[in-house]
Order: C-alpha cells, then structure tokens, then sequence
C-alpha cells in the first residue's frame, strides 16, 4: 500500500517512485535510508505501483521487445510530478531516458555477479554445486537470452526453459517436486538484498565460469526531473564514483550496439590500479549468438576519470566489436525477433495461441 502523502510545496519532502515487487521494495528502502541518513530532516514517502513486466508473468522477457516495461509507468509518474525520484534496478533501465529524465545519480554497486541455484533436493542428494556438475541434459531456468547465449556457449550439454517471476515464486518453482528444473540462473545481488544468499550454488563469473553479467547489475539507478535542482543536489549525496564510471562505460557499450534486455551483451568491468597510483578501468564484453555457436569478445584497459571518459570508453569497445562481427550476430536476433512478433501478432487475429 502506498504511503505517499498529497503533492505539496514541502522542501523537506522527496516522494520516492518504484514497483511493487519485493526486491524493488527493497531496493527503495536501501536508496531512502541512504537519503534519510544523508538528511535526516527530511521526509521520503514511497509510491510503489505495479508494472507491465510485473503484470505479465508468462511471456518470456526475449519477446517483450525492451527494457520499458519495469520503467515507462513510473516515469509517467516522474513527468506528471506524482513522484520526485524512482528507484530501478540499473539493469532495467534503458540507456536512452524520455526527454526531461535523468539518471541522477548511481549508488554504490553491490555483488554484480550472476548465480546458479541447483534445486535444492538435487544439491542434498547428488552433492551438485556448480554448472560443470549437471549432467547432460539437465534443464535450466531463465528467461535471459544473454544468460542462455553464454551457458549454451560454454555448456552445450545443458537444456533451457523460460523461468519467471520474483525471486520467491522462482525459488519455489524450482523446489518444486514436479519441477523439471534442476538450476536457475539468478542475480546475486537480488538474492543477497531478499536474504538468499544461502540459495547461491555458484557464483558465475568470466574466470570462473565464462559468463559476463549483464549492463548495470547489481546497481541502481534514481531517476528524477532534468530541472529539479533540490533532488539532484539530495540524489549528488548519495553517487558512488567508481560505480558511476564503470556503469556509464557499459550503458555507452550498450547504447552504441543499440542492445536492450533481449540481446546477449554480457560485461564485467572492473577497476584497477597502476604503479603510478592511476586507475584504470578493465571492461570485459561480449556478443554471442543464442545458440551459442557464435560470439566475438573484448577485453580492454583504460583510465577512465570522467562521465565522458567513460562514455568514450564503452563506444571504443562497441567499435571493435562490431568490426569483428557483432553486428551481424545482432542483426541475425532483431530479425529472428521480428518475425516471432509478426507470427504472434497474426495468431492474435487468428484467435490463436503464438508459439
């Protein structure tokens, strides 16, 4: 239930905007009590709605068609000034906002790894805790063509089956007797942030495990008004600098390979620090195929100090993979998008279910 209070002149007063989930509710308490410790004369009401994506748990996120759905809703609350701020997961954000929205400031980025979770009566009797431990054929959870892309590149003895809602009716799902799920593939941060961080099996890394994690995992993001000079100077107190770069590096790979959350873009980035005392800015990327049979990859070093630094940075590494090939592993997955849209959009008229 929402505790927003009636709009009014309040300087002391920040509505806060998210989703209704539990682990968006949770995120919106991480970023208020960040506000609260940061000025604590003031007051952050939360406005929680529910969204398309949390409507619409039965079409695989791949057939959506973008990012939108978690955040188009709460930024017509922004525009209509019925919120202040809105609290995203980063990775749901699109890396281009509506006219008049800002990203105005990233928080301090938790665990961005992904994570297997083996079914729990699976791990007790097998002993099984990692993907190299599932035996040929065993079916996976997620709805994440990157996630399947990568997994079917590494693990092509693995099956795949589109798994979603949140983390508590995931986890329950997999647990399930009749499931035939033996894994699912979660972020770490989300389960970390809803206490199960005890579920974790594995977690997935390009080292250990050869999976790069999506753009913007693990922070999040506050959006607010281009011209709210009061809520950009709260939401400066709260920007964590070295999760800022590294996620506006990534956003800018993204947006310059035009790639929403149906796309297989996976990334790592990571700071390091020289013998002169300079950081640097390690990005790891990746393009694959859904099949996996295809993929061009990308590990660079810069130093990175500033947003456009940053920026350039991400576009300099998007460059070079498109020129090795990732343009056309991506157009092959906009056109096979297409015309699963084209085959849906005629089984509607039809009157009959798409496949």
């Amino acid at each position: 239930m929402s505790d927003l209070q009636p709009a009014a002149a309040d300087d002391n007063v920040i509505r806060v905007g998210t989703r209704k989930s539990p682990l968006a509710m949770a995120q919106a308490h991480i970023v208020v009590a960040a506000l609260q410790a940061a000025l604590p004369t003031h007051r952050f009401p939360i406005d929680s709605m529910t969204t398309t994506g949390d409507r619409d748990q039965t079409t695989a996120l791949y057939n959506f068609g973008g990012k939108g759905l978690w955040t188009t809703q709460l930024e017509d609350k922004l525009v209509a000034d019925e919120v202040d701020v809105v609290v995203h997961s980063l990775k749901d954000m699109p890396t281009t906002l509506p006219d008049g929205l800002v990203l105005g400031c990233v928080t301090e980025r938790h665990d961005p790894r992904d994570t297997l979770v083996i079914k729990q009566s699976l791990a007790d009797r097998h002993g099984w805790r990692t993907l190299a431990d599932l035996p040929p054929g065993s079916v996976v959870g997620t709805s994440s063509v990157r996630r399947i892309a990568q997994l079917a590149r590494r693990y092509p003895h693995l099956a795949f089956r589109d798994h979603r809602g949140n983390i508590n009716t995931r986890l329950a799902k997999l647990d399930a007797e009749d499931s035939p799920l033996a894994a699912i593939i979660l972020a770490a941060a989300g389960l970390q942030r809803m206490d199960f961080g005890h579920r974790i099996s594995q977690f997935l890394d390009a080292d250990g495990a050869g999976v790069l994690h999506a753009v913007g995992q693990g922070a999040l993001g506050v959006e607010c008004r281009a011209g709210d000079a009061r809520v950009l100077a709260a939401l400066a107190k709260l920007r964590h600098e070295p999760t800022a770069l590294a996620c506006t590096a990534e956003r800018s790979l993204m947006r310059a390979l035009e790639g929403g959350c149906s796309v297989p873009i996976g990334v790592e980035t990571a700071w390091l620090e020289g013998e002169d005392g300079s950081r640097r800015l390690r990005m790891r990327a990746t393009v694959v195929a859904v099949k996996g049979d295809k993929a061009v990859d990308a590990d660079e070093t810069e130093v990175v100090a500033s947003e456009a630094e940053a920026d350039e940075f991400g576009k300099r590494i998007a460059s070079d993979l498109v020129a090795r090939g990732a343009d056309a592993i991506l157009d092959a997955i906009n056109a096979d998008k297409a015309v699963q849209a084209e085959q849906a959009e005629q089984a509607a008229q039809a009157g009959q279910p798409s496949q």
